[in-house]
């Protein structure tokens, strides 16, 4: 029989930034709260593995960079962070950054069954108050579906879905790649 680990009940951001940096695996922390990760897929890290290769080529040139997992973002001034499953920043801040992401232009969460609907409500929520983020991705690990959410006008977010045989893009980087692309090496 394992042990549930025991967490403390609430934690101020310093805490858990210092607590956080002596674990062995990765929490999340909203509001005080501390929330352990789990685990990917096989299809999830190669989704993700191959988003950041066909990204890194055309972000080298504009002066951004992006970071995989185990980058924490910081959501909202001294009350959440996270661990996107890819994150793009072309800050001057965060380029030099050690501890975590500040100022995000683009998040990435590949979705898979057990943290989609988290993904599509909570978080979308949460990372919508960023203020530099511009567009949020939603890939599908169980199909081929992307979705987009992109920053509008005011406190508007334009949503747009793509599937199989079909491009995304990203404008807040003028990146355009084919799904097929995200989905190579997949089974599903």
């Amino acid at each position: 029989m394992i042990a549930e680990p025991q967490y403390p009940q609430k934690m101020t951001p310093e805490e858990y930034l210092e607590w956080e940096a002596k674990q062995e695996f990765r929490h999340e922390y909203i509001d005080g709260e501390i929330v352990a990760m789990t685990g990917g897929s096989i299809p999830h890290n190669t989704i993700a593995l191959n988003f950041y290769t066909a990204l890194r080529p055309h972000l080298r040139q504009r002066g951004c960079q992006a970071n995989v997992s185990d980058v924490k973002v910081q959501a909202s001034k001294n009350s959440r962070y996270f661990y996107p499953d890819l994150v793009v920043t072309c800050h001057p801040d965060d380029l030099k950054a050690r501890d975590f992401i500040e100022h995000p232009t683009v998040i990435v969460e590949v979705l898979s069954p057990s943290t989609a609907y988290y993904d599509n409500t909570k978080k979308l929520k949460y990372y919508r108050q960023i203020p530099s983020l511009q567009e949020y991705v939603l890939i599908d690990s169980e199909s081929r579906s992307v979705e987009v959410y992109r920053r509008g006008e005011g406190k508007m977010w334009l949503y747009y879905a793509s599937y199989q045989g079909e491009a995304i893009a990203l404008e807040s980087i003028e990146f355009e790649c084919q799904i097929e692309v995200l989905y190579e090496g997949v089974s599903f």
